[in-house]
């Protein structure tokens, strides 16, 4: 505040004052001055919107503005007293110093308080720069840090100045857990962020890998084998879409997907999560990135994250690179390729999806010649954050950094540093972070660690967080919560499941194809484990981990799909496995068996033999030997299936198509035709694997793009 108070007198105040009653007589004009000067209240200022630090000349010039105004009549003119009197009242402040002392106290209380970071209409680097230089080490540290929901309490949050919260597989607040419960936990851990010194909201994050697949009700879409096969990116951004707001309506606003891994060898455990074999079929499935997040306007910056509003959810590309192409397909294992076969297989979706704006970027558990992505800074810095110049951030995977070294978490201290110093910036933790926090700490405060790193990680992740809106809305609310498993999304759901699905064969004889089948008939046959089943129609990564067999949340299975579809009249009789005898005594018109893998994920699904659970092959011969016959075969990958051709009438690739397996039925009965193409080599025996399509020794027994169509009834009749 300027002060020019011993600059004038009263005397010429009085003047000042007198000027602005000149049209009124001397007698009535010192009773208005004295009136003012002795009576008004302190709020002058507020009056005037004349600033704290306003100095006695800038007062003056206001009452010169006045000038013109003539005497203050309250009825004449109300406006011209109340400002006259606020001016008088300001004048007479900053002439008493312990006003102006006190007005100085104030003013500086205002500039403390404000804080650029927290206004919206600052610019993106302006906010980031002035909540960077706020934060303490401690505070830093806390940011790069994700816990696992099932240690994680808002006290938890409040003390360590946690950034990040992640449910792993199977980690809800209670089984069958509704959308309110889950928001109701979520802001929780949010309000203990939001009560730590500088507010920084914390982010949570799921694996919405195929919806929102971790929550009961939830739609849950075809695995990205069966989303390959249709070869739709506009129908994948809708997906993308439709995650987004169940993903919201639960409270969430970060998605460990899309996993866009380029998956070369089908006895890999994640092979289900690829969209394909062939990395261009991967990089036009990024558009889910935008269905995710939405799309990245014109004039927007490049490479730089971008998650549009609150029905959007940050997305993660992963896993960072080269996890589709270990040796045997051996999960977390080393991908042997030069650095021309990883750009030209293995990098391209990561450059789509950074055009895309995608916020995140997930590292691999995997090696790439030996090296450990988790520790690779060529890859994660050098090309990742320099080449491509990709700005948002990049996340371990759970317990990412720990498996550094082998044994598992041998040196863990190392791991820590060699992890943030290869490029992480956020590390999921998950349990032990107290111990990632003090060792980083301590890596820091030695110098091992310069804080130009930490302040590179930390920058990036709120960069995301600002452009999210999270400081701006950083609870969830009730609105969306009749997201979750909308009649909407199911349909959409559905529509994926049809075209997701590859016809192998179609009838014995070329000229006798079974499908489509007629829906009035007198009796029909279905069976196998996979046909009243909706956990082993969706696979890993749903409501667990693992996912599970049975009917673990709400959909249709294959049975009442089947019995939705047929005319009444038509018996349908469902027998999981039934022998040889009762096939041939009931006299069923024809049969249809689905069979295939039981639920498995990542090193669990690692497989030599890649062969359906028992009793599958039994339960197709036993009906394929006896009635004609279509197997729909439910798994995450080509499957063993030469030795049993001859008997099958008719052969479906279903994959893992989620919980609406009306879209199955849909097709098999005619109201749509067959129209998926492999986006997968169906080899002949295991023997040949890793076999990819354009491979000299290329022999599949269905190769890379085959698929039968049929056409659609309705057609057919006209």
């Amino acid at each position: 505040m300027g002060d020019n108070s011993g600059a004038t007198s009263t005397a010429a105040d009085d003047l000042l004052l007198k000027q602005f009653f000149a049209e009124v007589s001397e007698v009535e004009r010192d009773n208005e001055v004295n009136r003012i000067l002795s009576c008004f209240k302190l709020n002058a200022f507020e009056y005037l919107n004349l600033p704290f630090d306003s100095s006695i000349d800038e007062v003056k010039r206001q009452y010169r503005k006045l000038s013109l105004l003539v005497h203050p009549d309250k009825c004449k003119h109300p406006q011209a007293k109340e400002a006259f009197s606020a001016l008088a009242k300001a004048q007479q402040l900053l002439h008493d110093p312990s006003e102006r002392e006190y007005l100085l106290n104030q003013v500086n209380a205002a500039k403390a308080e404000y804080k650029k970071y927290k206004d919206p209409k600052q610019p993106l680097n302006v906010r980031i720069n002035d909540l960077l230089r706020r934060m303490t080490l401690e505070e830093k540290i806390g940011q790069m840090t994700q816990i696992e929901r099932k240690v994680t309490t808002a006290d938890v949050i409040k003390k360590y100045f946690i950034g990040s919260v992640v449910s792993g597989g199977g980690s809800w607040p209670a089984p069958k857990a509704s959308a309110e419960a889950w928001i109701n936990m979520v802001n929780e851990f949010q309000k203990g962020a939001l009560s730590t010194r500088l507010g920084i909201p914390m982010i949570y994050g799921i694996d919405a890998v195929h919806g929102q697949s971790n929550v009961y009700n939830a739609t849950i879409f075809p695995h990205n084998v069966g989303l390959g096969v249709t070869r739709d990116p506009k129908l994948v951004k809708k997906i993308g879409a439709a995650t987004a707001l169940e993903v919201r309506a639960t409270g969430i606003p970060y998605a460990f997907a899309p996993c866009i891994a380029v998956c070369r060898d089908p006895r890999w455990g994640r092979c289900y999560e690829s969209y394909s074999e062939d990395h261009k079929i991967v990089q036009s499935m990024t558009e889910i990135i935008p269905g995710l997040q939405g799309d990245v306007p014109a004039d927007y910056p490049r490479n730089f994250p971008f998650v549009n509003g609150r029905t959007k959810v940050a997305g993660c590309a992963k896993h960072f690179v080269g996890d589709g192409g270990t040796t045997d397909g051996i999960d977390e294992n080393n991908t042997v390729i030069d650095w021309n076969g990883l750009l030209r297989i293995h990098m391209p979706a990561y450059l789509d999806s950074i055009r895309k704006g995608v916020a995140t970027v997930m590292v691999s558990y995997s090696s790439w010649n030996g090296e450990k992505m988790h520790a690779n800074h060529e890859l994660l810095t050098g090309y990742l954050k320099k080449k491509l110049k990709f700005k948002g951030f990049v996340i371990s995977d759970m317990w990412g950094i720990d498996r550094i070294t082998t044994p598992s978490r041998a040196n863990y201290t190392y791991s820590v540093q060699a992890g943030i110093l290869a490029g992480i910036d956020m590390v999921m933790v998950p349990e032990t972070y107290v111990e990632f926090i003090d060792d980083l700490t301590s890596l820091v405060n030695k110098n091992v660690i310069p804080m130009s790193r930490i302040d590179d990680a930390v920058r990036r992740i709120l960069r995301v967080k600002f452009i999210m809106g999270l400081f701006e809305n950083p609870m969830a609310d009730l609105s969306l919560v009749n997201q979750l498993g909308s009649q909407e999304h199911r349909e959409l759901a559905r529509e994926a499941v049809r075209k997701s699905l590859v016809l192998l064969k179609n009838g014995k004889k070329s000229d006798e194809p079974l499908l489509p089948l007629p829906k009035t008939t007198r009796k029909i046959l279905v069976a196998g484990s996979h046909a009243n089943d909706i956990g082993n129609q969706c696979g890993g990564w749903t409501i667990e981990w693992n996912g599970l067999s049975g009917n673990i949340t709400v959909g249709t299975t294959i049975l009442d799909a089947v019995k939705n579809t047929v005319d009444p009249l038509t018996e349908v009789v469902y027998n999981v496995n039934p022998n040889a005898e009762f096939v041939k005594s009931e006299n069923f018109d024809f049969a249809i068996v689905a069979i295939g893998e039981l639920p498995y994920v990542e090193t669990r699904g690692d497989s030599k033999t890649l062969t359906v659970a028992e009793p599958g092959y039994s339960t197709l011969t036993n009906v394929c030997e006896s009635v004609k016959c279509v197997v729909i075969i439910i798994s995450g990958r080509p499957v063993v299936i030469e030795p049993y051709l001859k008997k099958i009438d008719a052969l479906v690739a279903a994959w893992l198509p989620g919980t609406e397996g009306q879209g199955i039925a849909d097709v098999l009965f005619g109201n749509y035709g067959f129209s998926g193409k492999l986006a997968r080599t169906w080899f002949r025996s295991v023997d040949q694997l890793p076999m990819n399509v354009g491979d000299p020794h290329y022999d599949p027994l269905f190769p890379f793009g085959f698929g039968l169509e049929t056409t659609p009834m309705e057609l057919k009749a006209a």
